[in-house]
């Protein structure tokens, strides 16, 4: 009897032996090839100053004023913003940028990109508000690669209702529904 005590005792032993070989294998193994990769580094992107195309009948008469320059200002912030927050990009000023096109980058046809790069950025984000009437509008989003001036991204909102006010919320929605995914 004692000798199967013995044996019995022995077999725990190399039972436990293997278990915490085992553990200690699980955790080397882990500690190697961890279950989440470091995440990449966050996109440069230069996001350029929203502009507005005003396309309306009274577009020839009714100037952009005030109220509209604030919400261009508002609707760039947000999309500043909404980017910054997903992590995946590293948003670049560019208020400080020197050679910036009179009109804007709207007539430039991807002068943005070679801009942005100027800034150290890898991608150029920039902004349209076509104007259709003073209550409707869409909103083109164009993101280019900063070194080669290639389209990454064209997104175009499709026919909105909403005055000048609503401007921000479009980006929102633009950025979250299709930038973003």
């Amino acid at each position: 009897m004692r000798r199967s005590l013995l044996q019995g005792r022995h077999h725990w032993a190399r039972a436990h032996q293997a278990l915490a070989g085992c553990v200690a294998l699980i955790l080397t193994a882990a500690a190697i090839h961890p279950a989440h990769a470091a995440e990449p580094a966050p996109v440069r992107m230069a996001v350029f100053d929203f502009e507005l195309d005003d396309r309306s009948a009274a577009g020839g008469l009714i100037a952009k004023d005030a109220i509209d320059d604030e919400n261009l200002r508002k609707a760039t912030e947000e999309a500043r913003q909404r980017l910054a927050a997903s992590g995946r990009y590293a948003v670049v000023d560019t208020a400080a940028l020197v050679g910036q096109p009179a009109g804007g980058v709207q007539g430039c046809n991807g002068c943005e990109a070679a801009l942005a790069e100027k800034l150290g950025a890898d991608q150029s984000m920039s902004g349209v508000f076509a104007r259709v009437s003073r209550t409707e509008y869409t909103l083109q989003v164009v993101i280019r690669d900063a070194r080669t001036g290639a389209v990454l991204s064209n997104s175009f909102s499709g026919l909105r209702m909403g005055a000048n006010y609503a401007w921000p919320r479009a980006v929102t929605s633009l950025i979250d529904n299709k930038i973003l995914q």
